[in-house]
């Protein structure tokens, strides 16, 4: 199997598609506006005790339960700190090199390497519960359901394991292409299955007692003559709803499921190797291209699309009361206003790119970038100002190049 990293296949599509003559559309430059939604950083710190950026795509996003924020780094560092003011609970050092997670529910913390360790640990105390290890390397956090663990590994594998103990319960695999995206999607649990997305293109349902397939759906499915044309993969987590599944692939579709019987009940090609969020009534998308576009989620039409963070490698955004968030590939985490999708505030955490989900708890973000910096930020919608927008700047005309002087003679 071969994986590419995301932001370079990305370039490397959008390449694809240009002739010879014409340049490559670059990311969009940022231009000041009005910031009418204030926001307060919190506390601001580093996990992993060193400068050096992570390797590669590495699924170490923040996890948040019970007002303590949760993170890990690759070189085996596991804290728990307060959201309120960053204060340490406890730093666990498992002197492994992490990859995944921490998931954090129901009083446990789990994360996984890049060997195929999976480590719970006590959410209170950061105390070891069990340790297991899968046969391939781990790049998403698990899912934590009050008796069953379940992680994806990157040999199409998913696996269900005991959260009292760490036995494997089940594994089921679904066929990786010869070529993916680097990355696998997060697992949910959801009532009494697990749904999943997988590198094929296809969303699966499982019954977390057993494993068996409850259903097995086809979100987009592989075209085209070349290896990156037939890229379908589904990267990112799935969201549930009610008795509604929401899903979106990478050169696929945007769709929304049943959750009983995986059949699609609308489906808008969109592509995106991030994800999507929701809240009660509406999907916030973040496509391949920076383009993020909101969703009405009974029948998928398009409420606003904002192409002023084209091409920066946006995250998956956080949902706030009032607007969302996404972190870019230069650290900086911009606020959209819900409704519009007007840029109402931004702020930058380090220069280093934000890769995995912010997290949101009401209207508090926490935000760990690539390189470790990890923060946490408050917006005040209270104290708002109606968004305005800003017109981006009119592309200056290309200069006119002066006719070559004629030839001297030689005579």
């Amino acid at each position: 199997m071969r994986c590419l990293f995301p932001l370079t296949l990305a370039v490397l599509v959008f390449a694809a598609g240009c002739s010879k003559d014409k340049d490559v559309e670059p990311p969009a430059t940022l231009i000041p506006f009005p910031q009418t939604l204030p926001v307060k950083e919190l506390w601001h710190e580093g996990v992993g005790g060193g400068k050096k950026q992570m390797r590669l795509r590495l699924g170490l996003g923040p996890a948040v339960d019970n007002g303590v924020v949760f993170a890990a780094s690759d070189k085996g560092e596991v804290l728990a700190a307060s959201l309120e003011n960053g204060h340490h609970l406890w730093v666990q050092k498992l002197k492994l090199p992490l990859s995944a997670g921490p998931a954090a529910a129901d009083g446990m913390v789990v994360v996984g390497s890049s060997k195929g360790d999976v480590v719970a640990l006590d959410a209170a105390t950061g105390r070891q519960l069990w340790r297991i290890r899968v046969n391939s390397e781990l790049l998403s956090a698990p899912a934590i359901g009050a008796q069953v663990v379940v992680l994806r590994s990157v040999d199409g594998r998913l696996h269900g394991l005991d959260a009292h103990t760490g036995k494997e319960l089940w594994s089921i695999e679904q066929q990786v292409p010869r070529l993916s995206l680097r990355g696998t999607a997060t697992p949910v649990i959801a009532k009494d299955v697990a749904v999943c997305g997988f590198d094929n293109g296809k969303v699966m349902a499982l019954s977390l007692a057993t494993g068996d397939t409850v259903w097995d759906t086809a979100l987009a499915s592989p075209h085209g003559r070349t290896e990156l044309d037939r890229l379908v993969d589904v990267d990112s987590a799935v969201r549930v709803l009610g008795d509604n599944v929401y899903a979106t692939g990478f050169q696929g579709r945007t769709a929304m499921l049943a959750l009983d019987s995986g059949q699609i009940w609308w489906a808008h090609d969109m592509s995106s190797y991030r994800g999507l969020s929701l809240d009660s009534d509406d999907i916030y998308v973040s496509q391949s291209d920076g383009i993020v576009d909101a969703l009405r989620q009974r029948d998928g039409s398009e409420l606003w699309h904002s192409d002023r963070l084209k091409l920066r490698a946006l995250s998956v955004p956080a949902v706030l009361s009032t607007s969302i968030v996404v972190g870019d590939y230069q650290g900086y985490v911009h606020w959209l206003d819900k409704t519009t999708g007007i840029l109402v505030a931004r702020e930058r955490i380090s220069k280093r790119r934000i890769s995995n989900p912010p997290v949101a708890v009401g209207d508090t973000v926490v935000v760990l970038t690539d390189g470790g910096d990890l923060a946490a930020y408050r917006a005040n919608p209270a104290a708002a100002k109606p968004p305005i927008d800003v017109p981006p700047p009119k592309p200056k005309p290309p200069k006119k190049k002066k006719p070559a002087p004629p030839p001297k003679s030689t005579t």
